[in-house]
């Protein structure tokens, strides 16, 4: 079990994390935005045809027994 820390030791622990992390560049965030926003049109284009392609199949055994 942990022992409790009070909370000006957890504030110092916090700030001693964050600063640590290391931040993206702005040009990583855009870059990263872009692709991101390339998948989704991509994976929406993708799922589209699939979805045409199931329906016109069920639409034409539909049709060859309706």
């Amino acid at each position: 079990m942990m022992a409790k820390t009070n909370p000006l030791q957890f504030i110092q622990q916090v700030r001693a994390e964050t600063a640590k992390v290391v931040w993206p560049t702005r040009r990583e965030v855009v870059l990263t935005t872009v692709m991101v926003f390339i998948m989704a049109a991509l994976t929406s284009v993708f799922f589209f045809g699939v979805d045409l392609a199931i329906r016109s199949g069920l639409s034409g055994l539909l049709g060859l027994f309706g």
